[in-house]
């Protein structure tokens, strides 16, 4: 194999010299989309190999492609094929299972790049990247501030404050008081200080992996170019945005002082109270203040660091800000271990009782992340109304509507893991009060979201029912003269009635993040008035009142551990199963596409490896060998091969043809993060490069046309191909014709046509023709 790729890289450096007496060579550069998939299938070939690239991702090619393909032409005339294979960087070793843990951070940068398109508005643009750090940041401190919920407050604090508890897990018998008789380790601050390992060492695993991954996945620097002239295309056209090394080193550190901070507090909060009481020691209230002041000072600082820089992408920014990097995490580390000697401290007659001081904290955290969100749909609509887009999902709300959705996510997550383990410690809540209020509230709120999402899916299945009826006099009409199959024509109405409800996306988002911020508003008001669970605040009310209460607490504590357990269970098994780790790969395929701007834990982005790799390969083969390039990319892998294409050069670029197939280019990315591929960012795209084509089905749930406006639509999007090939039985296809959807693009003659047009158009002295609407085969 190694001899291999040593004859390919000499053959490729001597052809430029050789092009005088052989045929121009001509490539096609395959990506695949979700899902991931084999080089052998994507080649259609059991021998292939790796020409360069390694475990994680690699190009391949067709044995027989290495050696004998004269001048990069295959056989029967048709473009060397190549196989750029990604899917490891989202699905490979089973630690990628540990990655469900960070969903909500993976959201909440998603919200980052949704916000509206808009001309001359720097000072907005960067207002709205800052408040979506913001809310990332609430996010991090409610992780751990459940983590220290869980060890601090109902492990150390309730359960081995009680001797009925630590009698009924032997492992806390050496903090109890009662069967220690008052020992070193059962005061109360030293429990809390033993317990504030747990959410430490949970932040420092969160900085590991952040770092961890960065190195691994991220590190990959673009090529260096100068940058172009600023134009209304897409940001992913600048130098650096594929490279935010700096971003994410200043906010890994302001992430990480950020939870340390929140464990000193919830260290130091309960101590502090008992020193402020009357009588108390002097030395240890003077001490609690320096230590209030110290730790608001750092807080100030981390908010100052998250607040001060956004993202650098008009150049390839390679510095880094080592003093702050260090110094911030070390600094909130070093407050912390001051923070465990001062709990640690003897205080004569100090006593755990009830809760700690958590339901403020909840509670305060709660209303910031309303506010926040409050605040930037108010932003998003200034920046959609300057410039309306009615491709633009949810009227350019959407990432509001996400960074909502990011919160309520983690604030379930958050409630179900207390509840869980309040439930494991004491089942029948009859020795401990179990967690704040607050969560009980968030529990009861997820019935009335689920009953309220169980009526959209209902219109929705009215609704593509009815599509679905419609369709059937399509089909018919589509194929005059053939013997008609009632069930195939049903079969063929409903794939493309079932494909329509990726157009309807958007009204199940709004409809559930305006249900999240109603009920999350009324749970926050609910547990601050009364301070009592949905069941006891609606002791003395009406009996209708009280059965609701009663019911969504109820069903609200069993959903949340139902879910719990799933979530376990579903971890567990992609930890140890390779196609289960596969299916959650598709969730990180589309969700992780996007650099970390906002949260530097979420998982990292695999397109700062995989766009470079795409760049520098269609760099060098054309500088090598001077030849004809068709980037073709299927799915997400059509996203790839965009963002790749705006990386290349001007010269570059005009060498090189996109082919995309089942492309959400448009009908996902477009609508979604307008601000870098919507109409004119796509337009754009269309000008740079040298031709395009885009083949779809209207049976693909995923893949649709791009709609450039004016010609360039018709010369860009292909007519819908035919799904099936065949509607009944041909001599072509004696058997039925399976619906392929969203698969299977290469299977269709449209696509090896097409293919072929797009490297006519790219000769240099022989221009093909354009693809006229309306022509046969066009």
């Amino acid at each position: 194999m190694e001899r291999a790729r040593e004859r390919i890289a000499a053959r490729e450096t001597d052809r430029s010299a050789a092009q005088a007496t052989e045929a121009e060579p001509e490539l096609e550069l395959l990506v695949h989309g979700v899902g991931g998939t084999t080089p052998e299938k994507m080649l259609d070939d059991p021998r292939t190999v790796r020409i360069t690239g390694d475990d994680t991702a690699a190009v391949f090619r067709r044995a027989d492609h290495t050696v004998d393909a004269p001048a990069g032409q295959g056989p029967h005339s048709e473009p060397v094929q190549e196989a750029y294979v990604w899917c490891n960087l989202t699905s490979g070793d089973g630690s990628r299972a540990l990655w469900l843990l960070l969903l909500p951070f993976m959201v909440v940068n998603l919200a980052h790049w949704m916000r509206p398109a808009a001309d001359g508005r720097g000072r907005t643009v960067r207002f709205y990247g800052l408040l979506v750090r913001l809310a990332a940041l609430t996010l991090t401190v409610l992780l751990v501030a459940a983590a220290c919920e869980v060890a601090l407050d109902l492990v150390a604090w309730q359960c081995a404050g009680v001797a009925a508890c630590a009698h009924r897990h032997s492992w806390l018998g050496f903090l109890s008081p009662a069967a220690t008789d008052d020992g070193w380790w059962s005061l109360p601050g030293r429990r809390l200080a033993l317990a504030a390992s747990v959410p430490a060492a949970l932040t420092a695993l969160l900085w590991y992996l952040s770092h961890r991954t960065w190195s691994a996945y991220e590190s990959h620097r673009p090529m260096s170019r100068d940058p172009e002239p600023e134009t209304d295309g897409s940001a992913l056209a600048r130098p650096g945005f594929w490279y935010g090394r700096r971003l994410v080193a200043r906010l890994r550190a302001a992430h990480t002082a950020a939870g340390l901070l929140t464990v000193a507090a919830a260290v130091v909060t309960p101590a502090a109270r008992f020193d402020h009481r009357s009588g108390g020691p002097a030395a240890l209230d003077a001490l609690s203040w320096i230590l209030a002041a110290a730790l608001l000072g750092c807080a100030a600082a981390v908010v100052g660091v998250v607040c001060r820089r956004g993202r650098s992408e008009n150049r390839l920014d390679q510095q880094l800000d080592r003093h702050l990097v260090r110094r911030l995490p070390l600094g909130a580390l070093g407050l912390l271990l001051l923070t465990v000697l001062y709990a640690g401290w003897s205080r004569p007659g100090w006593r755990s009782a009830g809760r700690l001081p958590g339901d403020p904290a909840f509670g305060g955290l709660m209303l910031a992340q309303g506010l926040l969100v409050v605040v930037l749909a108010v932003v998003a609509h200034d920046l959609y109304r300057r410039h309306p887009d009615r491709h633009a999902g949810m009227r350019g709300l959407g990432g509001p509507a996400v960074a909502l959705l990011a919160c309520a996510l983690g604030g379930v997550m958050s409630g179900g893991v207390a509840q869980r383990v309040a439930d494991w410690l004491d089942g029948t809540r009859a020795l401990l009060d179990g967690p704040p209020v607050l969560l009980t509230w968030q529990a009861s709120a997820i019935p009335p979201i689920l009953a309220v999402l169980l009526a959209v899916a209902a219109h929705l299945a009215l609704r593509t029912a009815r599509l679905a009826r419609a369709e059937r006099d399509r089909v018919r009409d589509e194929h005059p003269g053939e013997p008609e199959d009632p069930s195939r024509t049903r079969a063929i109405a409903q794939a493309r009635a079932m494909a329509g409800l990726t157009d309807r996306a958007p009204l199940v988002v709004a409809v559930l993040a305006a249900t999240t911020l109603l009920l999350g508003a009324a749970a926050l008001a609910g547990a601050l008035a009364t301070g009592q669970p949905p069941e006891g605040a609606a002791r003395r009310t009406y009996d209708l009142v009280q059965a609701v209460a009663e019911t969504s607490q109820t069903l609200g504590s069993w959903l949340v551990g139902v879910g719990f357990l799933l979530f376990v269970t579903w971890a567990r098994r992609a930890y140890r199963d390779a196609s289960a780790r596969r299916t959650i790969g598709i969730l990180w395929d589309v969700g992780t596409f996007w650099p970390r701007a906002a949260h530097p834990f979420a998982p990292p982005c695999y397109a700062e490896r995989a766009v470079p790799d795409l760049t520098w390969r269609m760099a060098t083969w054309t500088r090598h060998t001077g030849g004809r390039l068709v980037l073709s990319g299927h799915s997400q892998g059509s996203v790839l091969a965009a963002a790749a294409a705006w990386q290349l050069t001007p010269s570059v670029r005009k060498r090189v043809a996109l082919l995309t197939y089942g492309s959400p280019l448009e009908r996902l990315y477009g609508r979604w993060f307008p601000a870098h591929f919507g109409p004119r960012a796509l337009a754009a795209l269309h000008a740079d490069v040298a031709c395009w084509r885009n083949l779809y089905r209207r049976t693909d749930p995923i893949g649709g046309p791009v709609r450039l406006p004016g010609d360039c639509g018709p010369e860009v999007d292909h007519e819908p191909l035919r799904d099936p090939l065949a509607y009944g039985r041909t001599p072509r296809h004696p058997l039925p014709a399976p619906i392929l959807g969203h698969s299977d693009y290469q299977a269709d003659p449209a696509f090896a046509r097409e293919r072929a047009r797009l490297l006519a158009r790219l000769h240099p002295d022989l221009p093909g023709q354009r693809p006229v609407p309306g022509a046969p085969g066009s």
